[in-house]
């Protein structure tokens, strides 16, 4: 999956490479300077797979709203980081029109634009990555046991 390995780091800015795991940190590698430093236990790490945006039925998967966005823009980069807040909440009311407006700010939405636009320059959100991970789930699917009732 194109989000195995990348890392939000409360109080840092950008996204992380997961490089090695320690006793009391892991080893990250910046995605925009390249620069290597030491997570420690006590920060906030998310990975980006476990992030999931509020919507009023359920939570949608942050892959998931990537994959929405990344269609709809053809894999251009979208919004800049000077965008207003009307801009941001119109974005994510395209992706995402039922998304939660209560529990979703605008700091939350700009986040995900910079998150976005980072994986599109370092080209880890690309085509082929996202047909790898249709595949990948295809064949979860199939692998399921199918439960029959008697």
């Amino acid at each position: 999956m194109f989000l195995d390995g990348i890392l939000a780091i409360a109080g840092q800015p950008g996204l992380y490479k997961l490089v090695s795991k320690g006793k009391n940190n892991v080893i990250v590698e910046s995605l925009i300077t390249g620069k290597r430093m030491p997570a420690f236990s006590t920060s906030r790490i998310s990975t980006l797979e476990d992030v999931a945006i509020y919507t009023y039925d359920e939570d949608v998967a942050l892959r998931e709203v990537f994959i929405k966005v990344f269609e709809k823009h053809q894999g251009q980069q979208v919004l800049s980081t000077k965008a207003t807040n009307k801009e941001l909440l119109d974005f994510i009311t395209e992706i995402l029109p039922d998304y939660d407006k209560d529990r979703v700010y605008v700091s939350d939405v700009k986040k995900l634009v910079n998150w976005y636009n980072t994986l599109i320059e370092k080209n880890i959100l690309c085509k082929e990555n996202i047909k790898a991970e249709e595949k990948e789930e295809e064949k979860e699917e199939e692998e399921k046991p199918v439960d029959i009732e008697k």
